[in-house]
């Protein structure tokens, strides 16, 4: 299925001024990280391996703001580490939706229960929960036990209050087309969540565990068994379908490394949310002074297996609005 609606008409407005005003660089949407610091210790993330100074750090609120804002991004993905850990994360995400920005909180829902009560449901928040797999591969990916059932019984909650939920699943080498499929199944059918995404995993430079992440013909061949006969129309992804036929190996395309940009308590990071050559201290200054042709796949050694949604799904979401027959196929979910 497609994105949704809402998300779709806003990205596509969003899109068509950019062409307009003839600009060729410009942000979908901002990685927004608050904080490094976590209350778990995933083995594909690095977060935690920050110095223990920056760990103890959080963004002030104005300063979050005025990146968005300065990025000028429609769209907005708090993450971190864990954003329920920052004091301050209801009355960031408050102000982004008082500015008309679609925000997606990250969570791994093991803090939700307890600070739900700050957030109200709103057309354009959503709670993005990360759930990697089902119980015995979500509790080994996250290491922790019970994190898989806790996440579930946070989504319930949370459904049950009014808001929307999606989830972000990551896959990795030792997952199987079935895993696939009884994931998506399960979150679609049984948990009903209101969309997902998922991404192969990334060689994350800081990640703990550097032997499970997906080749480019490994993700080709995962995502193209789990998808074969008309299984993924009847999921509820939040993917453009450019970006699907990608991952399954039907489409290439070229990374587009400013589209998903990555603003920490260290700066703009350089290149993007997965490579980490240093810190712009301003978007201007991030889009101006990195020389963007030294990137991507046949360019740099360590791009050479991403195929991440940070990179590639702003190169198909802006392919599909550049052809009406696309921007149709997009709109019907096919």
């Amino acid at each position: 299925m497609a994105m949704p609606l809402r998300q779709s008409i806003r990205l596509g407005a969003y899109l068509a001024k950019q062409k307009l005003q003839r600009r060729d660089k410009y942000a979908v949407l901002v990685e927004l990280e608050p904080l490094y610091a976590c209350n778990l210790k995933c083995g594909g993330c690095g977060k935690i391996q920050q110095p223990a100074h920056l760990l103890k750090q959080r963004m002030p609120v104005q300063q979050a703001i005025g990146a968005v804002e300065e990025s000028g991004a429609p769209m907005v993905s708090i993450a971190g580490g864990e954003p329920l850990m920052h004091p301050q994360i209801d009355e960031i995400t408050r102000i982004l939706l008082e500015r008309g920005k679609i925000v997606f909180l990250c969570t791994n829902a093991l803090l939700l229960s307890k600070h739900i009560h700050k957030f109200k449901p709103h057309r354009n928040f959503a709670w993005m929960v990360h759930i990697d797999g089902l119980e015995e591969k979500h509790d080994a990916s996250v290491r922790k036990e019970g994190g898989f059932q806790a996440a579930i019984d946070a989504i319930k909650m949370a459904k049950d209050l009014g808001f929307k939920v999606m989830t972000n699943t990551t896959f990795f080498n030792t997952d199987t087309p079935q895993d696939v499929i009884d994931v998506l199944d399960y979150l679609n059918d049984v948990v009903g969540v209101d969309n997902m995404q998922l991404s192969p995993g990334y060689a994350y430079e800081k990640a703990p565990d550097q032997e499970h992440f997906l080749g480019v013909q490994q993700t080709r061949e995962l995502f193209s068994k789990a998808f074969a006969d008309g299984r993924r129309k009847k999921w509820r992804l939040n993917h453009s379908p450019l970006f699907l036929d990608f991952i399954e190996g039907k489409k290439d395309f070229e990374c587009t490394p400013w589209g998903i940009p990555s603003y920490s308590l260290l700066g703009w990071q350089r290149p993007c949310y997965l490579l980490d050559d240093g810190y712009a201290k301003t978007w201007r200054e991030l889009i101006e002074e990195t020389d963007w042709d030294k990137f991507g796949r046949g360019k740099d050694p360590r791009c050479a297996n991403c195929m991440a949604h940070c990179g590639y799904e702003p190169t198909a979401v802006i392919a599909t609005t550049s052809s009406l027959k696309e921007t149709i196929r997009a709109a019907v979910g096919a």
